[in-house]
């Protein structure tokens, strides 16, 4: 006689009580116990008072990044004030002798002189804010502060080696016969200007680095065709006088925001430089450019706050 095999009745399964509470998912056990995501990017309120709160630290950054910059040189910081002055020498001798730039400009060596220190602000700190994130991944991965830390650390390093340049700027203004004057004052909220607008290029360029670091290779040519167009070697007013240039590239020439800081410095520091050499509302230009630079500049970095030293 054959036997049938019966499958094993199915186990019994507990039904929840009646009364039981809903177990809870995973976002309500983190909420319970205080656990975040790791690297979640907080509000930008909150963005904003954790970098104030590391001010010391970007400061503390800044000033070792500077004083370790020209530590192996055997001239050490004075390579800080040396390598514009010589970038000067240079233009002077290809632009203001060879292609006669100075010719109509009073007072041209301070003339060229403010141009490229305060050139050369805006183009190191866009340059060393472009490799802020991909050339310091060791920092960033292993430690958490705001990563909008490092940008304006760099754009705060290359105001204090522009600090030092001026001192050279200073004396040679007194050489050339430039009185001190009141106007001088003006140089402060024009620096202050400038900077926020250089730290927020730089927090822009720091996030399009993170995530392509061939940008790097790219900017030295993009600054050295912005620099040709903002007036550093030649004055604008001179130049275009007496060329019958579209009205549309007049005004991109003159509200260039490298020009209207270079101009403004000019204006503070050069007795010769009068008001007629301005664009203007120049003020008003030149506090445009630092809030859309620097509101714009943060708010764009702070989008990818999550995605820094990640990959």
């Amino acid at each position: 006689m054959s036997q049938v095999l019966q499958p094993p009745p199915p186990a019994a399964t507990a039904s929840p009580a009646p009364d039981a509470p809903p177990a809870e998912t995973p976002a309500q056990l983190a909420a319970r116990y205080g656990l975040s995501v790791s690297g979640a990017r907080p509000s930008l309120s909150e963005y904003g008072r954790q970098l104030w709160a590391r001010r010391h630290f970007i400061r503390a950054f800044a000033t070792a990044k500077l004083t370790a910059q020209y530590s192996q040189a055997k001239l050490g910081q004075l390579w800080q004030v040396a390598n514009p002055l010589l970038n000067a020498a240079v233009y002077f001798l290809i632009f203001g002798i060879l292609l006669g730039t100075k010719r109509g400009v009073p007072d041209y060596v301070p003339f060229l002189v403010t141009g490229v220190f305060v050139w050369t602000f805006t183009q190191s700190s866009i340059m060393a804010g472009t490799r802020a994130i991909s050339g310091n991944l060791g920092l960033v991965r292993a430690l958490h502060f705001p990563r909008a830390a490092l940008p304006v650390s760099f754009a705060l390093q290359q105001l204090q080696q522009l600090l030092f340049s001026m001192c050279a700027l200073v004396v040679i203004l007194l050489a050339f016969g430039v009185p001190p004057a009141a106007s001088w004052l003006l140089a402060v909220p024009a620096l202050v200007l400038q900077f926020c607008f250089n730290a927020g290029v730089a927090m822009v360029m720091a996030r399009w680095g993170a995530r392509t670091p061939d940008i790097a290779q790219l900017m030295p040519f993009v600054l050295r065709t912005w620099m040709y167009v903002s007036g550093v070697m030649w004055s604008i007013d001179h130049v275009t006088r007496d060329r019958d240039l579209p009205h549309l590239v007049l005004l991109a020439l003159r509200c260039n925001p490298a020009a209207v800081y270079i101009d403004l410095m000019r204006f503070a520091l050069i007795d010769s430089f009068h008001a007629s050499g301005l664009p203007p509302h120049v003020w008003a230009l030149a506090t445009g450019w630092a809030l859309l630079a620097g509101v714009g500049g943060f708010v764009y970095f702070w989008k990818a706050e999550e995605t820094y030293g990640r990959g």
